[in-house]
């Protein structure tokens, strides 16, 4: 049986794996998707001699930047945007890695963009946020950044950000962890009264469908759309991916 499977840290609630295991037995395909979680990095040298017939990986937080140095290459996406979030396994064991995020936002957020929507603000600067930036500027949408700390390219702290600044930003998208279940009563710490029907708020988590950050969003008239296509676009665009390699 070829076995595929998700690489990540607390993985336990993967929408990865209950997708592809669906998917198989409904279509009766040949293979098995699993979890491999991992407390570090470096664990991942030893699993490909712990694990055996593994054909085809998907990487999650924390992992999607630091699992570079890892692979073998890169395709030209994932080393533009500098983060992998699906990797291929040759015959050779050869390790290659892909960005499918930005395939999978595009998707999904590209009905609801409207002629006002000209201006993102990307809460939080890890893996998932570049995959993001990549895509707002193929969509010529102008960015900045939010973190908890100043950094090089970011424009705003948590702290810094005031509701004028807000009401610049006709869209603002969540790539933290942050309100992920079961920690549905936290949201990114921004001013939402600065939110308004000009708004859309993207949030990349999909557990629970509406977090606190989109809640908030709604009340004060904003259309708001959660992560559950972007996760089902871009899995469904590795597979195509795994699929050429099989």
């Amino acid at each position: 049986m070829n076995r595929l499977g998700l690489i990540g840290k607390n993985i336990s609630y993967s929408f990865s794996r209950s997708y592809f295991t669906k998917k198989f037995e409904a279509q009766k395909l040949p293979f098995t998707y699993e979890n491999f979680d991992l407390n570090h990095i470096s664990e991942f040298k030893q699993l490909f001699t712990k694990e055996h017939n593994i054909v085809g990986l998907s990487v999650t937080i924390p992992y999607k930047e630091d699992i570079i140095p890892y692979l073998d290459s890169l395709n030209k996406k994932a080393k533009e945007i500098g983060a992998v979030n699906t990797i291929t396994v040759d015959k050779k064991g050869l390790l290659k890695g892909y960005n499918t995020d930005c395939f999978g936002f595009k998707k999904s957020i590209q009905p609801f963009l409207k002629p006002h929507h000209k201006k993102a603000l990307i809460l939080g600067t890890g893996g998932a946020s570049k995959a993001i930036a990549y895509t707002l500027k193929r969509l010529d949408i102008t960015f900045d950044y939010v973190s908890r700390t100043k950094k090089p390219g970011v424009m705003f702290t948590y702290e810094t950000l005031t509701s004028e600044m807000l009401s610049n930003y006709t869209i603002v998208i969540n790539c933290t962890p942050i309100g992920t279940h079961p920690k549905i009563d936290n949201c990114p710490d921004i001013p939402y009264e600065g939110i308004t029907k000009k708004h859309l708020l993207f949030d990349l988590i999909y557990n629970p469908t509406e977090t606190k950050f989109l809640k908030l969003g709604k009340e004060h008239g904003a259309e708001i759309c959660n992560g559950i296509k972007m996760l089902e676009y871009q899995a469904e665009k590795a597979w195509k991916i795994w699929n050429s390699t099989f």
